[in-house]
């Protein structure tokens, strides 16, 4: 119930601020359990893609987006509380198995879940290489994966940015992948590994992102390191010419 309200009371508003247009919405079941596999660019993803699809569909968000003090924040949780998105403490030493067990018990139920491949929000807009979450939820339900293109979300609100803006959202919805060669394997590392990299290979396609063969959050410590590099520099040279 809480679900159906949030979303007739802030969809009118959300569709106006950033025009969502979705294609392959056929492509989503209209009853039974599916995997649903984004890119992803922006908290807003996680809010556009359920308020778009006719069924619910459960992400998993990093707890801080539930407990955030600043207004954009606040906001943000509040719609994903209201819209039964769960929330992920990442510091935990089993927080990942933890996530996909729940998530494994949400699909045997027939719902929808939303899972992020990259594991992070992307810091350049660029497609990184999949996590292999994804790989063990698709071997382990037996479930299709349904994958997802998310376009332009990062210019309504980007990584760093403390406002959204007007603009407009496009999501692309491809056709259901189903992995029965896999069927009479052990889900192990290599399985889910080719899993994992098909999917993604098929968001690529929908998206049209150039790939980056390396994990997202590796890209942002490196951005981090050149960040404090450059600052450390910059205040070296200015200690000398003071």
């Amino acid at each position: 119930m809480q679900y159906r309200v949030s979303r007739v009371v802030a969809g009118p508003l959300l569709r106006l601020f950033a025009r969502p247009e979705v294609t392959g919405a056929e492509n989503v079941p209209a009853s039974g359990g599916a995997i649903l596999a984004s890119n992803h660019l922006s908290v807003v993803d996680s809010i556009f893609l359920p308020l778009m699809l006719a069924r619910p569909v459960t992400f998993a968000a990093k707890s801080e987006y539930f407990t955030g003090t600043r207004l954009r924040d606040r906001a943000v949780g509040a719609y994903l509380r209201a819209t039964n998105q769960l929330s992920v403490d990442r510091a935990g030493p089993r927080a990942a198995q933890d996530t996909l067990e729940a998530a494994l018990a949400l699909l045997r139920r027939g719902e929808l879940f939303g899972i992020y491949p990259e594991g992070t929000r992307s810091p350049d807009g660029r497609l990184y290489r999949g996590r292999t979450g994804v790989g063990w939820l698709a071997l382990h339900s037996g479930l299709p994966v349904i994958p997802v293109a998310m376009i332009g979300s990062e210019r309504v609100l980007a990584p760093g940015q403390r406002l959204p803006r007007p603009g407009r959202i496009g999501i692309r919805i491809g056709e259901p992948m189903t992995f029965q060669a896999y069927a009479d394997r052990p889900a192990g590392a290599r399985e889910r590994r080719a899993v994992t990299d098909e999917v993604v290979q098929a968001i690529g396609k929908l998206s049209g992102q150039e790939y980056v063969p390396m994990y997202a959050s590796v890209r942002k410590e490196e951005l981090a390191a050149a960040a404090a590099a450059a600052r450390s520099a910059a205040a070296t040279r200015a200690r000398r010419e003071g």
